[in-house]
């Protein structure tokens, strides 16, 4: 449907094209094998990891019950991106319509700021238990650790609401959004006015939602840091055991986010687009799978837990 305003022709846009798809051919059915049991494996894994630290009351501690929020929000943010993948690779016109489009960056873009946030809990439980251990069970007791995690999803639900919002109610001229899934950038880029909003949008998004725990966590493991090295060499090595899964997640999402602000336009004959779309969603690749896994393997209690699950029963 057009409309002419002031000699120029706005059109009303309900759907959108995920071009980056493009003519997969016979590949679909690879492809959709491929996905399907990549999401499946984070599922499990994810869901595993969360049951394991439900069932042992050993583990219902700050930094386990925190875990499990992790875990929820990998299997949050896969779900946020899989299933469209799935239900794309048999669609001939790719198409998405304007209230999905925006109900998946709601869950996407929650999640990423979950994700940060909930590494700065983490960092911050980590911190009370290494350097201010006697006052540990008064500070991180059960129900404030529950509330810590009901202001993280409140937060990153706010944030992302207060960033975005705005592009539910924006003029569109044009449709085809080169990506596959609904990318804020490319959609604001479509619009026929871009106005400071949306770069202050961003601007706000990433100072709330990355900056901001990442300067929490920063300064935590700085801490951490200056008491570990008064402390015994057996306290160093539980401090770098209990540390190094939440030191490689940030490391990873930082990786990840790089990848993500990578500009591809003027890289295009360089960069193939298998490449191009590996990298733009690279976090919901790798991050859900890696904290299952680092976690798990990583840590002694969780990893006795896992074995006393599987094998009480011969």
């Amino acid at each position: 449907l057009r409309l002419r305003r002031n000699k120029a022709v706005f059109v009303l846009i309900f759907s959108f094209v995920l071009a980056a798809y493009g003519n997969v051919g016979a590949l679909k059915y690879m492809y959709f094998v491929m996905i399907l049991f990549w999401y499946l494996f984070i599922c499990v894994a994810n869901t595993v990891l969360i049951v394991v630290i439900r069932v042992d009351r050993r583990l219902h501690e700050p930094m386990y019950i925190l875990l499990c929020n992790l875990c929820v929000n990998e299997i949050n943010s896969s779900t946020s991106l899989y299933p469209l993948l799935l239900s794309q690779m048999f669609s001939d016109i790719h198409g998405i319509t304007l209230t999905w489009c925006f109900l998946q960056m709601s869950c996407m873009y929650t999640s990423a700021s979950v994700e940060f946030c909930s590494l700065a809990a983490m960092a911050y439980d980590r911190y009370i238990a290494i350097c201010h251990p006697f006052s540990y069970n008064v500070i991180m007791n059960t129900e404030r650790v529950f509330l810590l995690i009901l202001l993280v999803w409140i937060f990153s639900f706010v944030s992302f609401l207060l960033s975005y919002s705005f592009i539910y109610s924006l003029k569109f001229c044009g449709d085809i959004i080169d990506n596959v899934y609904c990318d804020h950038q490319l959609i604001i880029r479509l619009s026929c006015s871009v106005s400071i909003q949306s770069s202050l949008s961003i601007i706000f998004f990433v100072i709330m939602s990355i900056l901001l725990p990442f300067t929490l966590i920063s300064v935590s493991y700085l801490k951490i840091l200056a008491v570990c090295r008064k402390t015994s060499t057996e306290n160093k090595q539980k401090a770098v055991t209990t540390c190094t899964p939440q030191i490689v997640s940030v490391s990873n999402l930082f990786i990840g986010c790089i990848c993500y602000s990578i500009d591809f336009r003027f890289l295009v004959a360089q960069v193939p687009d298998e490449v191009r779309i590996i990298l733009a969603i690279y976090l919901l690749i790798c991050q859900p799978i890696l904290t299952p896994f680092m976690y798990g393997f990583n840590l002694p209690k969780i990893r006795q837990s896992c074995k006393m699950l599987l094998f009480k029963r011969k």
